[in-house]
């Protein structure tokens, strides 16, 4: 073999047949296509216009010192809650917000403070209604 001449055989580039799989991703692009243009015409207005979702995306790219940490012990109680929660769809509702709300006060008290004011309210003024409509269906009867 020379190092100097090429060979003289003629390549051709014959591509693979499209398996179902890749078909059926092909036609599940076509179909999606209004709704991903309306989407992305959507996200352009939430972005131009209000801001708040380009400052949260500013906040993900320069957290506060110590935010990934937190963020995942907080996950973390989240997941352990839902491995706590067998059995009854209430606990599995229950355990895992409140092994979050626990991770996320004890990171930030103040708000958690803040929250559970507002909370016992709205608590405090669902169960006089609550009251108030179980004492008029007494009192008719």
């Amino acid at each position: 073999l020379s190092l100097y001449s090429s060979p003289t055989r003629e390549t051709k580039y014959v591509e693979d047949p499209q398996t179902q799989l890749e078909e059926g991703v092909s036609r599940l692009r076509h179909v999606m296509e209004p709704y991903t243009a309306w989407c992305q015409v959507q996200w352009f207005y939430i972005t131009s216009g209000s801001g708040s979702v380009l400052r949260g995306c500013e906040f993900l790219q320069n957290p506060p010192a110590g935010f990934y940490p937190r963020l995942g012990v907080i996950g973390f109680a989240g997941i352990v809650g839902l491995f706590l929660a067998r059995g009854s769809k209430i606990k599995k509702l229950v355990y895992p917000a409140g092994l979050m709300g626990i991770g996320a006060s004890m990171y930030y008290p103040q708000q958690a403070v803040a929250i559970a004011k507002v909370a016992g309210i709205q608590v405090y003024d669902w169960s006089l209604q609550g009251y108030i409509a179980v004492e008029s269906l007494w009192k008719d009867n």
